[in-house]
């Protein structure tokens, strides 16, 4: 009569494969979730970067076409407020809301900027203008139906954070001047940025999330003036 000699695992081989499996899967898990975050940082630089560059050539643009105008009072067609602002150009003018009063909340600056015909917020919109009217009446609400949204929320809740403008030199002779524009985009956790909303916390302040934060400053050089002479 013959006999089968029948071998199975032992426990600690079951141990060991359950261990190295369960390493395996951990590892696994662990690029994953770095590639996701690698993946949602670069979506939200891609986000604030596309719409400076657009916003940045939109602003160029509509300058070249303009005469030079005047950024002081009481002249000023550079208004500025605790909650936005509004520059206009004699062609076109834009207008803005800041991140702070968007957000809301105790200390935040009041709305600056708001539609009269619609309840949406305002964040970066240009709105056809001749003569700056929206600058020799600062308090006149806006026509949403009458503006181009040049900064929408997006998947990244993207705002302005800072908008300055500068008179750099001017030739009063061939009349054109050289204005330069700072612009500050990003997107409005409030836990995520730091207080002045020009950057965002370290990953090292324990605020979460920071693959969804990114803020960046374009500075604009733009010639007023800059348009082709014709005649006889």
């Amino acid at each position: 009569m013959s006999h089968v000699s029948q071998k199975g695992f032992t426990i600690i081989e079951l141990m060991l494969a359950m261990t190295f499996t369960a390493l395996l899967l951990m590892a696994v898990a662990m690029t994953t979730i770095q590639i996701s975050d690698m993946y949602n940082k670069g979506i939200t630089l891609k986000e604030v970067n596309q719409a400076g560059r657009s916003i940045s050539d939109d602003i160029t643009r509509t300058i070249a076409q303009s005469e030079p105008f005047d950024i002081a009072s009481p002249t000023s067609r550079y208004i500025v407020k605790s909650g936005g602002g509004r520059l206009c150009t004699g062609r076109s003018t834009y207008v803005w809301n800041i991140g702070k009063a968007l957000r809301g909340g105790p200390g935040a600056p009041s709305i600056y900027n708001v539609y009269v015909d619609s309840p949406d917020a305002i964040r970066l919109v240009k709105v056809n203008d001749p003569g700056g009217n929206l600058c020799d009446n600062p308090d006149q609400g806006i026509v949403k139906n009458a503006s181009d949204e040049l900064l929408s929320g997006g998947d990244r809740d993207l705002v302005v954070h800072v908008f300055t403008v500068s008179k750099g030199v001017e030739d009063t002779i061939i009349k054109q001047a050289l204005y330069l524009i700072s612009i500050t985009i990003g997107t409005n956790d409030g836990e995520q940025l730091t207080t002045t909303d020009t950057s965002c916390k370290s990953p090292s302040d324990g605020a979460g999330n920071e693959d969804y934060c990114s803020v960046n400053q374009f500075d604009i050089t733009a010639r007023a003036g800059n348009k082709v002479q014709t005649g006889n």
